[in-house]
């Protein structure tokens, strides 16, 4: 998804400039608080589709291990990453069964955290390489554009 637009969500990473990161993720975490108000918020709309609230634990955690890759990015030379099950870190972590007025804080806490973390990035530190396991090269910048991605792409899923 950071070569063209996405067809689901329809977010462009080409058209994403670095300086913008952190006010989007800052305002991703905003958009969940009506979210994770609403009466249906537990509720799988099928069985094999997270509920809102199961999707804003995972955004949350998303927050928190793209803000913990990108310190690492910006201390470490070309740093490689622990992996992430995120289907095991749903279950794992109980998702379903979250109270969805501490997901709510803990989600806004995270993305203002991972917010700030963008915002002290100077010019020349995009650059910045680190990898996954798997052998997946990222940069400070496009590791921001993929992780936007995935959050702005769950509040659309959710939207619907």
């Amino acid at each position: 998804m950071l070569e063209r637009r996405c067809p689901e969500c329809g977010f462009d990473a080409t058209t994403v400039r670095p300086a913008e990161v952190k006010n989007r993720v800052y305002a991703n975490g905003s958009a969940w608080q009506p979210v994770l108000r609403r009466t249906d918020v537990a509720t799988r709309p099928r069985p094999e589709v997270w509920s809102p609230l199961e999707y804003a634990c995972h955004v949350r955690d998303v927050h928190r291990v793209f803000g913990l890759r990108v310190w690492l990015m910006l201390s470490e030379d070309d740093p490689e990453f622990a992996d992430w099950d995120q289907d095991r870190a749903a279950v794992d972590g109980g998702y379903a069964d979250q109270d969805p007025a501490t997901v709510a804080a803990e989600l806004a806490e995270a993305a203002a955290e991972v917010s700030q973390v963008y915002a002290g990035v100077l010019p020349e530190q995009w650059a910045r390489p680190g990898r996954r396991s798997n052998g997946s090269v990222f940069t400070v910048e496009s590791i921001a554009r993929y992780h936007l991605h995935d959050v702005e792409h769950h509040l659309f899923d959710v939207s619907g």
